[in-house]
């Protein structure tokens, strides 16, 4: 069995409030088709879950062994243990980590949902995107498979959006932004600043409407600039202003 885990970017990232310990957003996910990991159950006796080609990656961090845990300790389905007891993850990376493409959380997602096909698992996705929801804020979307979607809440909440395709071009630097530390940041300098009435309607807007009529990246994403903070490398990248910020960063991104 094989699977490609897409990127995406945030067409916009709002942050709505702060509530029991993590931020609250609204924003726009749609899916990079041309950017994508490859996840495959490939036959192997393993004497424990086995994962290729995320070398450096401490297996606890690992998001599809933490979403692993997750199917395990959730739905407690032996049949989960023993494919895996006879099939070994293999991982080809393409999508660059702590970029704000949603790497990990892609992985994490479809590998969710071919478990469900491989191991038969009789349950709904709206249950899968719950459990994905323990794994990381941004996995739901990714076991939903939507093109585009408003994501909201702590990223739990997932509608779907009937968007135009959009040719999307990504440029990363070769900066690492640490997603903990940009949101820790916004809260420290930018949350008492949010109006949530400002932006609330984007959610109905389409994304070359608003890419269109908003050309400011810091506007269209909260987090850009306690990413420029963190990272003030990102401040001397030359790029005209339709290069947009995705997530946490640290990719730019455009429509073609």
């Amino acid at each position: 069995m094989r699977a490609k885990a897409y990127a995406k970017v945030n067409i916009f990232l709002k942050i709505t409030g702060y509530q029991d310990g993590y931020h609250t957003i609204l924003s726009r996910f749609v899916k990079v088709k041309s950017l994508f990991d490859t996840i495959e159950f490939v036959p192997c006796e393993c004497e424990s879950f086995t994962i290729e080609g995320c070398e450096g990656i401490p297996l606890e961090s690992n998001t599809i062994y933490r979403a692993y845990k997750a199917l395990n300790s959730q739905i407690g389905d032996l049949d989960i243990l023993d494919f895996f007891y006879h099939h070994k993850v293999v991982v080809e990376k393409n999508i660059p980590s702590q970029a704000g493409l949603g790497g990990g959380s892609s992985d994490a997602g479809v590998f969710i949902n071919m478990v469900k096909e491989a191991c038969n698992l009789k349950i709904d996705t709206d249950r899968l995107a719950q459990i994905a929801s323990s794994v990381g804020a941004d996995v739901p979307f990714f076991v939903y498979g939507y093109d585009s979607a408003n994501v909201s809440g702590f990223g739990e909440i997932i509608e779907e959006f009937e968007d135009d395709d959009l040719d999307i071009e990504i440029f990363t630097p070769d900066i690492e932004c640490n997603t903990a530390k940009v949101y820790q940041q916004f809260k420290q300098n930018y949350l008492k600043d949010i109006e949530v009435d400002s932006f609330f309607n984007w959610r109905e807007l389409k994304s070359k409407d608003l890419i269109s009529n908003i050309k400011d990246r810091a506007i269209l994403n909260d987090l850009y600039r306690p990413a420029t903070d963190i990272c003030p490398r990102l401040k001397d990248i030359d790029l005209s202003n339709d290069w947009l910020f995705s997530g946490s960063g640290s990719s730019f991104f455009r429509v073609k």
